[in-house]
């Protein structure tokens, strides 16, 4: 007798879990990545990321609008379009800039920073209230002094572009 119980209390358990995530799956609102995509929302414009620092980078306008084009391919059940989507993104870096973060008692730089800044316009044309323009984003990485900037150049955007991405992300469709 109780080992019907037992697999009675699991069937049970199971079936509730089930039942839960068909329901906040159907709904569309809500997924398991974290978006909160209106279920009449199908298409997603990401524009070129203009470049607009003063320390120039070539590579990382291409490399800052592929990542997050791939990042919506990805987890969303969105459409890319090249024009007019239902949502849109348009970016641009701002800044591109190495500092030193530690010194030593020589007055020498022992860790370098090098950050980089975007500003995001999104739109919503089917829900104009989610709208924003010109929010800023930054991100960093920081690499010790003794190695040279273009060392380390190609892994330390990586890890930035990858952070910025994030960032943009969250706040355009998981509303975080």
């Amino acid at each position: 007798m109780k080992g019907k119980r037992t697999i009675l209390a699991t069937i049970c358990v199971v079936s509730a879990l089930a039942l839960t995530a068909f329901i906040v799956q159907s709904c569309g609102i809500y997924s398991f990545t974290g978006t909160s995509i209106q279920p009449d929302v199908k298409t997603v414009t990401i524009n070129y990321f203009e470049y607009k620092a003063l320390k120039v980078n070539p590579s990382l306008s291409n490399q800052m609008t592929e990542a997050l084009q791939d990042k919506f391919i990805k987890l969303t059940r969105l459409e890319l379009v090249d024009m007019d989507g239902d949502l849109e993104i348009i970016g641009q870096i701002t800044g591109y800039d190495v500092k030193a973060t530690a010194i030593t008692a020589n007055e020498q730089a022992a860790q370098n920073r090098l950050t980089v800044n975007v500003k995001i316009s999104f739109i919503n044309r089917k829900y104009p209230e989610d709208n924003f323009d010109d929010k800023s984003f930054s991100a960093y990485a920081d690499f010790d002094a003794m190695q040279s900037l273009d060392a380390v150049e190609s892994t330390l955007c990586d890890e930035i572009v990858e952070q910025l991405c994030e960032d943009i992300f969250n706040a355009t469709v998981a509303n975080w």
